[in-house]
């Protein structure tokens, strides 16, 4: 068996990067050290698809500084076959110690690399065998030759992107890129009734463009905006007759949300603060309450009253960050998966 040319982990982890742009599912579980990790040690081992050899998790968190740095070809086939033996320790400082292998297995893995086309397991190994069962395909390990660089790397892994990851994935990456391009030039929101207003560019302002134009006619039944402000305190729009006719009294101060959206569909109209969060400042349990007495205030119920915190990506940093942070009671949005929206209930009559 021909053994596949190395990069180096430090290498292989800047690739998974570009492989996995924002946006990808579960990306932190296909682009973070350990993902590199057992990339190498697969490619190290020869475990590719059509070469017949597979590695579990333990091929990686008993690799070695000492090991890695060892990469002819005896060196390598020494390491695949005493790795399967009991007991066996490589020479030299241990990447990770045994606890990784939940990690390893569970998530680089099965949640990550197999969940996106680029591990295939070997069926006729039991999921519950402690036998290696998993190997890069092909495709995926073509990507990691150490002669494709340059333009000739950025269209194979494009190619394989393309060819690899279902229509989801692609068009969640899609919709990420889209957001993450905001160039020096305003961002244009057209509102529901067909008028538009320009906003600063950056993240929020692209987060808030998809509240109004994606966000409001998929979950609102005629939705229209009371108010609008981006960074600064800066009021971009608001309807003061619109929000009078509904007894509702706008007030630019601190306790105003981002965007406020009125569903004037239903008999009684449905209220809904958001807030756009780029890097911080949910709807937490403190801010929630803020905004519902500005609804008491205005003797609007509570029950017509909706509390939705808007995010780029779950995949990424900001949701990840205030998660836990988010008020019972509310919602989460994404504009990479604009057809979902994340409910936090206490309501245990939702169950089942």
């Amino acid at each position: 068996m021909a053994l596949p040319p190395l990069l180096s982990r430090a290498e292989i982890h800047q690739r998974l990067q570009i492989i996995f742009p924002e946006g990808t599912p579960n990306r932190g579980y296909c682009t973070r050290e350990l993902a590199a990790s057992t990339v190498f040690v697969a490619l190290y081992v020869g475990a590719v698809e059509g070469n017949g050899t597979f590695l579990g998790p333990k091929f990686v968190y008993l690799m070695t500084e000492d090991q890695a740095a060892a990469t002819s070809a005896a060196d390598r086939q020494g390491y695949d076959s005493q790795v399967r033996k009991p007991k066996f320790q490589a020479t030299g400082k241990r990447w990770y110690r045994d606890n990784t292998r939940e990690s390893i297995r569970d998530e680089t893995l099965r949640e990550g690399f197999v969940a996106v086309g680029a591990v295939i397991e070997n069926p006729s190994v039991a999921t519950t065998s402690s036998l290696p069962r998993y190997a890069l395909t092909s495709s995926f390990a073509a990507l990691f030759d150490p002669s494709l660089t340059g333009a000739a790397l950025d269209t194979a892994i494009a190619d394989w992107q393309s060819k690899t990851l279902n229509a989801g994935s692609l068009a969640r990456i899609a919709l990420v890129r889209r957001g993450a391009g905001s160039s020096a030039h305003e961002v244009r929101v057209t509102f529901p009734n067909g008028d538009s207003r320009g906003m600063k560019p950056g993240k929020s302002s692209e987060i808030t463009k998809a509240v109004i134009e994606v966000f409001a006619p998929r979950f609102l039944k005629q939705p229209a905006v009371l108010f609008l402000s981006e960074s600064g305190n800066k009021v971009v729009t608001r309807d003061d007759l619109l929000a009078k006719s509904i007894g509702l009294q706008i007030q630019a101060d601190k306790n105003l949300p981002d965007v406020i959206l009125v569903d004037i569909g239903p008999v009684h109209p449905l209220l809904v603060f958001v807030e756009v969060v780029a890097t911080d400042g949910p709807i937490n349990e403190r801010r929630k309450q803020a905004l519902q007495k500005l609804a008491t205030d205005a003797k609007f119920p509570l029950e017509h009253t909706a509390f939705v915190t808007a995010f780029h990506d779950r995949s990424a940093a900001p949701f990840k960050k205030v998660v836990d942070t988010l008020a019972w009671g509310s919602y989460a949005w994404f504009a990479s998966e604009p057809d979902g929206l994340i409910e936090l209930s206490k309501d245990k009559q939702g169950l089942g």
